[in-house]
């Protein structure tokens, strides 16, 4: 997984260039979660250089969609298009600074739920790969070019950073802490653990399988938990209360004559209402579906 900055098409070389001459009007801080999360999308990039970087997006969004507003509704003598305008391009740029600030965190969480949705798969083709004699490091390489996402994306650093010559234990060690997935990160250091001490990696990683299908099952039973609750929810919300809401509304368009149009308008509202609900559904389903589960 590549990050790249949203409602961007430049680099972030480029972008950070531009942060370098306003990064001194932030004030610098430590050990702040946007700064964690930005150690984790696996991009060299401060805090204040990414706040920067927002404030820009910001700006610059801010002064298009003014100007391309105003103009507009000038032309067209809109009666108060300053207002308007200044109203449109600040909505619209506190979208574009919001959705910037954010996304680190979006990032690392696709990015962890991909990692342990491959990770036991990954861990069995070692294993095999292991039994059948084949040594540590080609099995990294055969990892980081398979189809595990952004977990072989990880094993891709690995195997960089030992093809330069640094210790492998070091290696595996670095690529644990910054990375978002605390089961990967256990796996590495119980397989780093298991080669310090001289064991056999094959018994060190189907113990670690072992404990994964362990937490696995306990994630369904959680899901299945948290799913009743949501399905109740969703039938009330989307198939009940409609249903009544219907009723409702043509008993009382017929009792007190209403005009067409606000029949229409009510009864399509009620409809965008239902189909924003399933959505915010599906949502909520996915948000909770166990990281573990494969696809």
């Amino acid at each position: 997984m590549e990050f790249k900055i949203p409602f961007s098409r430049a680099s972030l070389g480029r972008l950070k260039k531009r942060a370098e001459l306003f990064r001194k009007f932030i004030k610098q801080k430590k050990d702040t979660k946007l700064q964690s999360y930005l150690n984790k999308v696996g991009v060299v990039i401060s805090r204040e250089e990414y706040i920067v970087i927002s404030l820009l997006g910001f700006s610059s969004t801010f002064l298009f969609v003014f100007a391309l507003s105003f103009v507009g509704l000038v032309f067209s003598r809109f009666q108060h298009a300053l207002l308007f305008s200044f109203g449109v391009a600040f909505i619209s740029g506190f979208f574009v600074f919001f959705s910037r600030m954010i996304y680190p965190k979006i990032f690392v969480n696709r990015k962890q739920r991909e990692i342990e949705s491959n990770l036991i798969p990954a861990l069995q083709d070692m294993l095999v790969q292991l039994t059948s004699g084949i040594p540590l490091f080609s099995i990294m390489v055969n990892i980081s070019a398979s189809d595990y996402g952004a977990l072989s994306y990880e094993f891709k650093k690995i195997v960089q950073k030992l093809n330069a010559g640094s210790p492998q234990l070091e290696v595996l060690k670095e690529v644990a802490e910054n990375n978002p997935s605390l089961f990967f990160r256990r796996a590495l250091w119980q397989i780093s653990n298991g080669m310090r001490a001289g064991s056999d990696i094959s018994i060190v990683i189907r113990d670690s399988i072992k404990s994964l299908n362990e937490e696995q099952l306990v994630q369904i039973q959680n899901y299945g938990n948290k799913l009743n609750p949501s399905i109740m929810f969703y039938m009330l919300s989307s198939v009940i209360l409609p249903a009544l809401a219907i009723t409702f509304l043509t008993v009382i368009s017929s009792l007190i004559n209403l005009g067409q149009q606000v029949t229409i308008f009510m009864f399509v509202g009620l409809f965008v209402l239902v189909v924003f609900i399933q959505i915010m559904f599906l949502g909520v389903i996915k948000s909770i579906r166990p990281s573990l589960l494969q696809g």
